[in-house]
């Protein structure tokens, strides 16, 4: 801990030392040197400041083995985003201060000086527009990213780019600030009331009142829940702290970027609890909410604050391959043959495979080995049909095969549901082919608010049942917060059975406008007290979204002025009028809540509003889709009709021990007539994705590459071969090959490895660690006493003295002890006119043993003397230990 407090006091001085002075000192350093060296001060004192307040939060959570968010673990756009918002504070108080001096009074910041601080800072990957492959391969298969979906917007759909704003954003500054950041400022007259008192007297409900959903099943909300993480993750700030020594967001109850704390009433306060709870704003998109400052290749005013989207927007199946290299890295298993995906190592149910377990250091029940390979993946004939298929052209199918049934399920089953007929019909309807000008991106107020409904469909119990679909003797159902992030209740607990049968056959719970959330998520999320109604409000917030009306006007319907409007499109009086007590305006209600509330529509489990924003993007989803499963270029019709076959209910089949489900897996089900054996549960046949070589082909195929791999496509009437390496390497060479009468066309490439710690502008490693190339990847390397984090790249205190310490110790006790005889026989000899000396220490009554000087004469009278010395010690209980002489 003091090795940690040394080190963190250490990197804060440096910044204080280094940064501050900048701010004030003269013009030479932005206008009196080269543009690059002045900008590069200011990006390394700009990377202090961020990594000092990253790097704090990260040895908290590491040492306090809490859970990293996915934001510190795939935080490189969040940290890029920050370095840059900092630079530019910096550049632009260097601005101010010579615009006082009147050296420059214009105040600007050029658009040159902006790019090369994009640059320098990481950002500038993020937002110019991707490259994209110029292969057949890039019409075959998606990008792991998302990119280039759209030739004409490449970045549309993109992981790591900007949500979509359907409407301009709400800031109380205009630029960044949330709605109710600063305390007095009103909206149409009123102050916005604080989240958590719209949680306590609107939305929060006893976990004992909660109505059965009697038409649809648990595993219609697990679904909702899965999709919407396979579509939209907002990371959170890198940081838990302000910069330059702000405060720490766990802590604190004031709004210092990125706090946002959630204000808690007096009154309404847990006896000596804490007056707020903790909050960290959504990371900003590269480039926007700074005021007065060009935004890159735009020379009018840079954007409001924008969030970023880490996923990609596609229902591609992102949540089981990754939506990034690094992700699909991890994911993947590279010595495999058949293009499988990483398992578990260790644990099995029942023979079945488990996910790999997650890297993140969490509480004792999420410790975890190591994975390793073994998954077989959907297409597990694949490799018998079409032998020539390489590892990752069965990856490839495969990863097509899963996207195309999550698109299936999710518009064929779940959306019609949730939307009703009429609403689906409206803002859906049939597929008519790809259309280059839908924006396939989720927009904000989707993730946001519309698509968090679900929220208020959670059954505050998660039930497990025996073979038979009855209660299970030895596993009672569980409270949610004993079930969140215990992953041992899952292995331990009868494994995955239980709880698909519990999802099956139990419904859901009914979303009421006086029964919206109960309170395992509003008092018990996480095992925290935290508040997912609060933290849902209080996002909306953070993002800008504008208020309920401003929503209601987009989707065409009617603004409610009157508390009389109100109750029209909520039903319950009371729920209607407690609204309007605290929000005081009708456009003040947060979009989140208002739509929450709404009547359903017919055969819906959605109001007006939220099927709007839920069926508008769905379609956007679908139709900007180019690898849309429907599309005629990405399946042959054998194997669309195939791909229709298949079900929810057919993939729980396929993947668990149960023998007899629902036909619509959605629909809560009687037993035991609604329940149809595995059997009679149709599913798609393999034989439609059987290869053959075209008539008269003499290529082949050329032997694999070291550390890469091939797959194979038509171009203009011809087989092709496209190289790719594996992650840590790159291309040296042609990167396709095309047959030709005479054979292949070019020689295969090779891969070389790539230096990652080579890479300054996007370092693989924390500044805490060192970085060393090994082949194919690298490792992140700490100074003794500190050691790894989970997280890879990062150095935490090991909490045990250095190895170099204990040496340090042993010459130092072994110093101090030959001083001290030296010390004492100086003394002794100094004090004894030359005669001999020993060191005797004496054992007393008390704790610190007694030092002696004793004179020694001659021999004889020396040794009548210590006799008599020691017989009168041991009457008295005490003894004496002689002391060799100092060396």
């Amino acid at each position: 801990m003091r090795a940690l407090a040394v080190l963190a006091a250490a990197l804060a001085m440096a910044c204080t030392d280094a940064f501050f002075p900048f701010i004030s000192r003269g013009k030479e350093l932005l206008w009196g040197k080269p543009a690059e060296s002045r900008i590069a001060s200011i990006l390394e004192e700009s990377k202090c400041l961020v990594d000092t307040a990253m790097y704090t939060t990260m040895q908290r959570n590491l040492k306090k083995r809490e859970i990293l968010s996915p934001a510190q673990l795939l935080g490189a756009i969040a940290r890029a985003a920050e370095i840059m918002e900092t630079s530019i504070q910096a550049m632009k108080r260097k601005v101010s201060l010579e615009t006082q001096q009147s050296r420059h009074p214009t105040g600007a910041l050029s658009e040159d000086l902006l790019s090369v601080v994009a640059n320098m800072s990481g950002c500038l990957a993020y937002m110019l527009p991707p490259k994209c492959p110029n292969t057949c391969l890039a019409n075959k298969y998606r990008l792991i990213t998302g990119a280039c979906n759209n030739r004409d917007h490449p970045s549309w759909g993109a992981a790591n780019t900007a949500l979509a704003r359907w409407l301009p954003p709400v800031y109380e500054d205009g630029f960044s600030q949330p709605r109710g950041w600063n305390p007095g400022f009103l909206h149409h007259g009123f102050p916005l009331p604080p989240v958590r008192e719209v949680t306590r007297q609107v939305i929060q409900v006893s976990n004992e009142v909660v109505t059965d959903d009697d038409h649809y099943s648990d595993l219609l909300i697990a679904w909702g829940q899965y999709i919407d993480h396979d579509i939209a993750f907002t990371p959170q700030s890198t940081s838990k702290a302000a910069f330059a020594g702000g405060a720490d967001c766990q802590v604190t109850c004031e709004n210092q970027n990125p706090c946002f704390p959630i204000q808690l009433r007096e009154e309404a306060r847990p006896a000596a609890g804490p007056a707020c709870l903790p909050f960290y704003r959504s990371a900003a998109a590269c480039g926007t909410g700074e005021p007065g400052a060009p935004f890159l290749g735009n020379l009018s005013e840079a954007p409001p604050r924008q969030q970023v989207n880490g996923l990609t927007s596609f229902l591609d199946a992102s949540t089981v391959y990754g939506g990034s290299p690094g992700l699909e890295r991890q994911l993947r298993n590279w010595t495999s043959a058949e293009g499988l995906l990483r398992v578990h190592a260790r644990h099995r149910d029942s023979g079945r495979a488990y996910l790999p377990f997650g890297a993140t250091r969490g509480p004792a029940a999420c410790s975890r080995p190591d994975p390793a390979p073994g998954s077989p993946g959907p297409l597990r004939g694949a490799p018998a049909l079409n032998a020539h298929w390489s590892a990752d052209a069965v990856y490839q199918e495969a990863r097509k095969v899963v996207g195309a049934l999550h698109q299936i399920v999710t518009l064929r089953d779940y959306v019609p549901k949730i939307l009703g007929p009429e609403a689906f019909r409206q803002y859906v309807g049939p597929y008519e082919g790809y259309d280059p000008t839908a924006n396939p991106t989720v927009s904000n107020v989707f993730s946001t608010a519309a698509f968090r409904f679900g929220h208020a469909t959670i059954h505050p119990r998660v039930r497990r049942l025996d073979a038979d679909f009855q209660e299970h003797p030895d596993l009672p159902a569980l409270w949610l917060h004993e079930a969140f992030f215990s992953p041992w209740t899952l292995l331990r607990g009868g494994g995955l059975d239980p709880l698909v049968r519990g999802l099956l056959a139990r419904p859901a719970k009914l979303q009421l406008q006086d029964q919206l959330m109960n309170e395992e998520l509003t008092e018990r999320l996480f095992m925290l007290t935290l508040d997912l109604a609060s933290i849902n409000l209080q996002r909306g917030r953070d993002h800008g979204l504008p208020g309920y009306n401003a929503w209601r006007e987009f989707c065409g319907l009617p603004r409610l002025e009157t508390a009389a409007d109100l109750r029209v499109a909520i039903a319950s009086r009371s729920v209607a009028a407690k609204i309007l007590g605290l929000y005081k305006h009708p456009d003040n209600i947060d979009v989140w809540l208002g739509g929450l509330a709404e009547n359903f529509l017919p055969g819906a489990r959605t109001g007006p509003l939220f099927a709007c924003l839920i069926g508008k993007q769905m379609k956007a989803l679908r139709d900007g889709d180019w690898f849309w499963w429907e599309n005629s270029h990405v399946f042959t019709d054998a194997q669309r009709r195939e791909l229709e076959k298949h079900s929810l209910s057919r993939v729980i089949c396929d993947n668990t021990g149960l023998t007899r489900v629902p036909v619509d897996a959605f629909q809560v089900g009687k037993l035991p007539e609604d329940f149809q054996p595995c059997d009679s549960i149709p599913g798609m046949s393999l034989e439609a994705w059987r290869e053959a070589f075209p008539p008269g082909d003499k290529c082949g195929f050329p032997e694999s590459v070291e550390n890469g791999d091939f797959v194979h496509c038509e171009e203009s009437g011809r087989r092709v071969l496209v190289y790719t390496c594996r992650h840590g390497y790159e291309l040296q060479g042609q990167e396709q090959l095309t047959c030709t009468p005479e054979g292949w066309d070019f020689q295969p490439p090779r891969c070389k490895d790539v230096n990652e710690c080579a890479n300054s502008a996007q370092p693989p490693c924390h500044a805490s660690a060192r970085c060393r190339n090994t082949k194919g990847s690298f490792r992140c390397l700490c100074e003794d006493p500190y050691e790894l984090g989970d997280d890879g790249r990062t150095c935490i205190d090991s909490r045990s003295l250095p190895r170099a310490s204990w040496v340090s110790i042993s010459l130092a006790a072994l110093l101090i002890g030959g001083l001290a005889g030296l010390t004492w026989t100086v003394i002794c000899r100094w004090t004894g006119g030359g005669t001999k000396a020993t060191l005797t220490i004496v054992e007393t009554g008390s704790v610190t043993p007694q030092l002696r000087c004793r004179k020694r004469r001659a021999m004889g009278t020396a040794q009548a003397q210590d006799s008599e010395q020691w017989d009168s010690a041991r009457k008295e209980g005490r003894g004496t230990h002689r002391l060799p002489r100092a060396l």
